[in-house]
């Protein structure tokens, strides 16, 4: 009590508190009255990561900084061995996200099938993780996003046109819960991540190069390839992505024995069915990289993205005839997140798995797969097969790089390399062989094309010698053939004329877009108009047609920015000047994407500080 007409009352919430929007009231009466009520106010209850209390509880304000204030971040794509950080606007602070992230609880299954029992549970993380899981997508419900891994995007805007999480949220509610056309994996995990961290989780985005999809519980992912090295469809789920992208949240565990809280893998792309409901986790890291795939939620699922091996198999007259290789470390690769505090990326490979081939990695491998065969009934007939490698004693090492950068609309130009490799089985003397190539359009879900180009190559090696052998894959012949992802993979079989035996060399590579530049040559100031300056130069040999430009940015631009550019012909360079008016002072990024009916993503950004306007 401060005076006789004034009174203080402070409110404590319990860290298990529901969250959602609550309205204050106070009820004053005298005696047996009935007494007012006058309504205080309103607020919105989030999990909070501040407090120790909170099972999101997070004991570092450099981590709180980029895992829940921040508004924009990366998304790690491309292949292992060129991966590329692209921009994107998280923008879980703008001001109408946060209604449309209760919006989405709303209206899950859960909340329809039974609201009062859904409400009850909006206290534990554990929960609410799962429910937004299953909502980013559309498989089971009015989703935020249908997904699309076919190469028709008519109906809808293509996933690689999407900048941020705020253009396809307000989408998703304005149009009363219909989903947003389309998304693939980093839009699904990326608009995750806006809803997480805007209800107060702590949330990052994580990148799995080579992710295995394993519906069977056997830890084994088979592809085929003929005798002209032509990549084969296959009839069984399991597929190899090039990439693939998911969640990480930070939480304590309590449903799991001791050792289980940090990092909790979540994955929103409708892969695989989880408990009735397309979702995925949260799936403890530590269990993962342990192999305690009995744990909830969906932890065998996930082990097998990062740890799966690969059998890769010649296939004539109808059967698999001879097996080419069996990697036991192509699996999950440079998995990768945004570094805290720095546009880097951060390998955090070893979070998930012990080093690749070390004792500690083979014996989980096996306790995993032991235990995955156990629960899911699941058989492996390749493991005798696979015990002699008898593929791998070959007389020859072949190998393919790349000559130059790939740059979409150039010839590109590959480099063979070939090693005659000491063995007293093979004796001494010149080995014959023959090589095909064939280039395929790779698709991101890891399946193929028809052939786009092939090539045959006969070659005679002495022992001890080496030799390097040039491939051009001409523009004229993957032009018309590509996805809007421009990945090829060219894959060669030799056949050893002295053994008998098929050796396979493969490479992956995506076509180099053109660059994009941005400069601001001022200081930003909330109130001032700021000057950016945006420089495109179509380096490509062709024009590109029905360009767009899209700019988007939180605390910089409300919503977005687009203008139509028209045809940018080879060799043509366009200099635009924009004015921003920044809305909020703060670390800010400006995300720039230029699309055409050639290239789809050409992106930039720029970080930009903006100061509050001097008194």
């Amino acid at each position: 009590v401060i005076d006789s007409n004034c009174l203080q009352v402070s409110l404590f919430t319990p860290a298990n508190a529901i969250i959602g929007h609550y309205t204050l009231k106070a009820k004053i009466s005298q005696g047996q009255g009935p007494g007012v009520t006058y309504p205080l106010g309103s607020f919105t209850l989030l999990f909070n990561p501040w407090s120790e209390e909170d099972d999101v509880y997070l004991p570092s304000e450099t981590l709180l900084q980029e895992y829940i204030r921040s508004d924009y971040g990366f998304v790690c794509k491309g292949y292992e061995n060129s991966i590329t950080s692209r921009p994107w606007n998280y923008g879980q602070f703008e001001e109408d996200i946060i209604d449309i992230c209760f919006e989405i609880l709303n209206k899950s299954l859960y909340f329809l099938k039974n609201p009062s029992d859904d409400y009850s549970q909006r206290g534990n993380v554990v929960y609410v993780c799962r429910v937004v899981s299953a909502m980013i997508n559309s498989n089971d419900d009015s989703g935020v996003l249908q997904g699309n891994w076919g190469e028709d995007y008519s109906q809808g805007v293509s996933p690689l046109e999407w900048n941020g999480s705020v253009a396809i949220l307000r989408q998703w509610s304005a149009r009363g819960g219909q989903p947003v056309k389309y998304g693939q994996c980093w839009v699904f995990a990326s608009v995750m991540c806006t809803v997480m961290r805007c209800l107060g989780v702590p949330t990052r985005v994580v990148s799995n190069f080579r992710s295995a999809h394993n519906t069977d519980g056997n830890l084994t992912i088979d592809t085929y390839y003929d005798r002209t090295a032509e990549m084969l469809p296959t009839q069984k789920p399991d597929k190899i992505w090039n990439f693939h992208v998911w969640n990480e949240c930070w939480m304590i565990r309590k449903d799991l024995p001791p050792g289980y809280n940090g990092w909790q893998v979540l994955d929103p792309t409708p892969q695989q069915n989880s408990s009735g409901l397309f979702c995925c986790g949260p799936a403890s890291v530590k269990a993962i990289r342990e192999g305690d795939v009995h744990l909830p939620y969906d932890t065998h699922f996930v082990y097998a993205e990062v740890n799966a091996d690969e059998v890769i198999w010649l296939f004539e007259n109808g059967q698999a005839q001879e097996i080419l290789a069996h990697n036991t470390n192509s699996i999950g690769k440079e998995i990768s997140t945004k570094m805290v505090g720095s546009d880097e990326r951060l390998d955090i490979t070893n979070s998930y798995k012990y080093l690749e081939g070390s004792p500690e990695e083979r014996s989980i491998f096996m306790k995993a797969s032991k235990k995955m065969l156990e629960t899911r009934r699941a058989s492996s007939p390749l493991l005798d097969l696979l015990g002699s490698e008898s593929f791998k004693d070959q007389p020859v090492q072949l190998q393919l790089h790349l000559a130059r950068t790939p740059m979409w609309g150039q010839d590109l130009l590959l480099m063979l390399h070939v090693q005659r490799v000491p063995n007293r089985a093979h004796g001494q003397g010149s080995i014959r062989m023959t090589v095909r190539f064939c280039a395929q359009a790779l698709l991101h879900g890891g399946s193929t094309r028809k052939p786009l180009w092939r090539h045959l190559v006969h070659l005679n090696l002495d022992l001890g010698k080496e030799i390097q052998r040039p491939l051009l894959l001409p523009y004229s012949n993957y032009r018309n053939n590509l996805t809007d992802e421009k990945l090829i993979r060219v894959s060669g079989i030799a056949e050893v004329e002295e053994t008998g035996r098929s050796i396979l060399v493969l490479k992956d590579f995506s076509l180099e877009p053109p660059c994009l530049s941005i400069e601001v040559f001022e200081r930003a100031e909330m109130g001032k108009v700021l000057s950016v300056h945006i420089t495109f130069t179509n380096t490509l040999t062709v024009a590109l047609s029905n360009c767009t430009m899209v700019l988007e940015g939180s605390g910089l631009i409300n919503g977005q920015i687009t203008k139509d550019l028209g045809t940018l012909m080879a060799g043509q360079t366009i200099r635009i000047q924009l004015e921003l008016s920044p809305i909020k002072a703060g670390p800010h990024q400006l995300q720039v994407l230029i699309s055409s009916n050639e290239v789809k993503e050409i992106k930039s950004y720029k970080n930009i500080l903006v100061v509050a306007t001097a008194s």
